[in-house]
């Protein structure tokens, strides 16, 4: 053990002659005690010289038997990055094995070929949608200018030969490049509505392809349910005289409501105004699957945009509704099926459209 010497200055001669037996002194029980003091120091300083030494030589034998790491060799590949809808940065990386394949085969000019394959998955693009780029051969990245925007591409690597032909390098992952403007489909509608005027209109919701798709869905989704004279349409369909037999106008409030009689003699001063509400609701039924399956709502077919979603709006009125949704593979071999239940319970309601609105005393 190293000690220092001010602390061995302090220890008894039979205490250093111990420590001298310890260290391998020679004639330690023969030495004073400053003797034992010069001694014991330049032992520990000779060991502790020895013991750099072999740690020095024990690192240079752990160094020289790991030898040289081989580094990791490239990869040949190419990645493609939209950066807005007309620009997209593109870059690439050959192996040494890749370049000499290529010169063994006459390679003349590296290229970028752009491949539109907006809703193929099968490796192939579109016809006549090909653009190929030529680039300096010892670059490494490119800003390309993208054809069509809201499309997706994909870019090959390769080298144009001297007699014409191409060798491939290497393909990037599909991009979707994003569009220009925003979307113009329109999937949800808001009322518009003013605290000060009244709307002369309502919108008319918006219909996707088969105008009277999403009403035959609605009517086979609750036929079953609708024999149970569930529902706010079984209401509708009672005859309006047993309103008035109440007593009640098209409202729903009699005239004593107010507290007034049929000529508006009350306590305040009489006033008129024909008021009226309107309000419903819709249900969104939407999902993907693959673009060339056949989809279907129920017994009804449901077009597939070219992505392979689908989006319908139904009416969501009181009562059970069913909506089973299959789709099934080209070949017919695979199917999917999922069936959506929705419930509504009859609202407290006190509306009228513009057309029912009446003068009223309030």
């Amino acid at each position: 053990m190293n000690q220092s010497l001010s602390s061995l200055a302090r220890l008894t001669l039979r205490q250093l002659r111990r420590v001298a037996s310890d260290l391998g002194v020679a004639l330690y029980s023969r030495k004073s005690k400053d003797e034992l003091l010069d001694a014991i120091s330049t032992k520990q300083e000779f060991s502790a010289g020895e013991k750099r030494i072999e740690t020095a030589i024990s690192l240079a034998e752990m160094e020289a038997g790991f030898g040289n790491t081989p580094l990791p060799l490239p990869e040949t590949r190419v990645v493609f990055l939209p950066r807005d809808p007309q620009w997209a940065y593109v870059f690439w990386e050959i192996a040494a094995d890749s370049r000499r394949s290529a010169d063994a085969a006459g390679a003349r000019q590296l290229c970028l070929r752009v491949c539109d394959v907006t809703g193929l998955h099968d490796g192939s693009s579109h016809p006549h949608t090909l653009q190929e780029v030529v680039v300096d051969s010892g670059s490494s990245e490119w800003y390309l200018p993208v054809p069509l925007s809201d499309r997706d591409y994909r870019v090959e690597l390769g080298f144009r030969l001297n007699d014409g032909g191409w060798f491939s390098l290497a393909f990037s992952a599909v991009a979707r490049v994003p569009a220009m403007h925003p979307s113009e489909q329109i999937l949800d509608q808001f009322v518009p509505f003013s605290l000060e005027a009244t709307p002369s209109t309502l919108p008319t919701p918006a219909d996707a392809g088969d105008n009277n798709l999403h009403e035959r869905l609605y009517q086979t989704a609750t036929v079953r349910w609708r024999r149970l004279g569930r529902g706010s349409e079984s209401f509708h369909e009672l005859d309006e005289s047993a309103a008035a037999a109440r007593g009640l106008n098209d409202s729903g409030v009699g005239r004593w409501a107010s507290g007034r009689s049929e000529s508006g003699i009350g306590g305040v001063a009489p006033r008129q105004r024909s008021f009226w509400l309107v309000a419903d609701a819709e249900l969104i039924v939407y999902g993907a699957t693959d673009p060339s399956a056949t989809l279907s709502i129920g017994d009804e077919a449901v077009p597939l945009s070219a992505d392979g979603t689908f989006r319908v709006q139904v009416p969501f009125r009181d009562g059970h509704q069913l909506y089973p949704i299959k789709a099934v593979a080209a070949d017919g071999e695979q199917t999917r099926d999922i069936t959506l239940e929705f419930e509504r319970k009859p609202p407290q309601d006190n509306t009228n459209t513009p057309g029912q609105a009446k003068n009223e005393w309030f």
